[in-house]
Formats: structure tokens, C-alpha cells, sequence
């Protein structure tokens, strides 16, 4: 993608968002403010941490145990 295409990609599929929660009966702006409430949202969780997946665990995830009784059967 060049510099301003994806610009381009994202305002059409910011408007097919709108749409269909408009198309649902919601008000245009409270759709829109209900965006940029969420994306200060997403700002501030960034701030924090950047990219949470470098945080994942490294330890194996293990099994359930096959110890309670109604397993046995």
C-alpha cells in the first residue's frame, strides 16, 4: 500500500461500520461518538502496553485434570 491508500481503505470501511449500525437504527453522531470513545479507549490501553503479546506466558499450558469423579466412569 502507499502512503495514503490505506487512508483510502480505511474511510470506505469506516463508513460501511457506520452504516450498519445505522441501517440497525442507531443515530449517525451517537455512532460516532461511541468511535472516538472507544478509541481513547484503545489509546490508553496502548500507552500501557504497547504490545500486550510480548507479555505472553512461556510456561506450557497444561491439561485439565481428569481426576474428578464423573471422569472416572
Amino acid at each position: 500500500m502507499n502512503d495514503d491508500s490505506w487512508r483510502t481503505d480505511l474511510r470506505l470501511k469506516l463508513e460501511d461500520f457506520v452504516d450498519t449500525f445505522v441501517v440497525g437504527g442507531a443515530n449517525q453522531s451517537d455512532v460516532y461518538d461511541a468511535i472516538v470513545s472507544e478509541i481513547s479507549t484503545f489509546r490508553a490501553a496502548y500507552a500501557r502496553d504497547p504490545d500486550p503479546a510480548d507479555h505472553a506466558t512461556t510456561c506450557a499450558i497444561e491439561e485439565p485434570s481428569n481426576d474428578w469423579p464423573a471422569a472416572q466412569v
